[in-house]
């Protein structure tokens, strides 16, 4: 029998190291060739680590949360035959082992002696009868309480409402509602891992680094959404169903033709921005595990249906779990979008290192004056953030105008 010792292997891209997500063996199992050993994540990608070996597991390194480097020993398996030795000290990072007992000479024992007798119990208490008024009484007995553990503040000790009511109100959290309402104390702490932790670093990052201006603009979307309706109505076989998503995307590729530098990345570490002529959308999505970003690829070669159809595609697969790592990154210019819960208009946060990002806010039909007359239009507010440093005010703003011709006029998209 020998050792064989699993390693975090170089996933690429230069990552240096990975986090635990999920272990999916225990000592002592028997595994068997490609069987799932352990998830790890790096940047926003999780990888599913499978044993190139049948074994047994004598030995497994890191906890849920620990960050380990390439080439540390993840798992050690008893195999047959010769294995790949055993790691040094240096590979691995375990909790030290608490130190053996001291061992100590016993001292003779001497003879028990007999315990002293009980002392007598002290005498009884005269019972003393609390002073409170009858109202008083009540209410105590009523909410369950022992007068003789309120301290009154009165003449001679007496308790009074006041002193009875300030009793519950510390006690159970309410001077009226008893025990129902009472105060809950406890702390639950939750250790921030995994994809989790990846976000509120993206977040964290992206806040610190980048000047944010945000710019609100509202959009009458009534042609758009009769388009979308009739288009849906006569939808082909296989053509997926439209949202306001694909739309959208198409006019970002037309207007950003007049802005390249709003589809850009920005290196502020080189001081150099990144233009792209052609258009990555990223996609914010809302997963089991938390908020991820896949990536339609050039935007710019997909007509409605085609961009749908990848929307619906790389969405899913980021829900599921199992999106691959160019799905989740490269991206140029990023939409968010909470559906029908939008609101009236957010901030979003820029997705580091872009330097724009767009997010509509819930379609609501609103009274709008129009030629003097007063119509009900279905109108959306499309709030967005743009890096200041590259970005500026004018620029931002006429971009959004832009957009929002091409939306409000939905004609231009299809237009060449």
């Amino acid at each position: 029998m020998g050792r064989y010792l699993f390693r975090l292997p170089d996933v690429g891209e230069g990552v240096a190291e990975a986090e635990i997500v999920v272990w999916h063996v225990a000592v002592g199992d028997t595994i068997k060739e490609d069987q799932s050993l352990v998830d790890v994540m790096t940047d926003k990608a999780t990888v599913d680590m499978t044993s190139p070996v049948d074994g047994v597991v004598v030995a497994v390194h890191g906890e849920v949360g620990s960050m380990l480097p390439v080439g540390s020993v993840l798992v050690e398996l008893e195999v047959e035959g010769p294995g790949d030795g055993d790691p040094s000290p240096a590979e691995i990072v375990t909790a030290p082992e608490p130190a053996p007992p001291v061992a100590s000479t016993p001292e003779p024992m001497a003879p028990p002696l007999a315990p002293p007798p009980p002392p007598p119990p002290p005498p009884p208490a005269p019972a003393v009868r609390v002073l409170a008024a009858p109202a008083t009484r009540r209410r105590a007995r009523d909410a369950g309480v022992d007068l003789h553990t309120v301290p009154g503040t009165g003449p001679g000790g007496r308790i009074r409402r006041s002193d009875l009511e300030s009793y519950l109100a510390a006690n159970t959290g309410s001077s009226s509602g008893g025990a129902r309402l009472a105060r809950r104390p406890g702390v639950n702490e939750t250790r921030i891992i995994g994809l989790r932790r990846k976000i509120a670093e993206k977040m964290q990052e992206a806040k610190r680094r980048i000047p944010h201006i945000t710019y609100v603009e509202e959009c009458d979307l009534t042609e758009l959404e009769a388009l979308r309706v009739d288009l849906n109505a006569h939808r082909g076989e296989g053509q997926p169903k439209l949202t306001l998503l694909p739309f959208m995307m198409r006019a970002l590729v037309k207007a950003l033709a007049d802005y390249p530098q709003v589809n850009a990345r920005y290196d502020d570490d080189a001081g150099v921005l990144h233009s792209y002529d052609g258009v990555h959308i990223g996609i914010a999505t809302q997963t089991p595990g938390g908020l991820m970003v896949p990536v339609v690829r050039h935007a710019e070669a997909r007509d409605i249906w085609d961009c749908a159809r990848e929307l619906s595609r790389v969405s899913q697969a980021a829900r599921d779990g199992n999106a691959a790592r160019e799905e989740l990154s490269g991206s140029t210019i990023t939409i968010t979008s909470l559906g029908p819960l939008g609101g009236i208009t957010t901030t979003p946060v820029i997705n580091h290192p872009e330097v724009a990002i767009i997010g509509p806010n819930k379609l609501v039909e609103r009274p709008v004056v129009q030629g003097g007359f007063v119509t009900v239009r279905k109108m959306m507010n499309l709030s967005s953030s743009f890096d200041h440093r590259i970005v500026d005010g004018y620029d931002a703003a006429s971009f959004i105008q832009g957009l929002k011709r091409l939306l409000e006029h939905p004609a231009l998209i299809f237009m060449d």
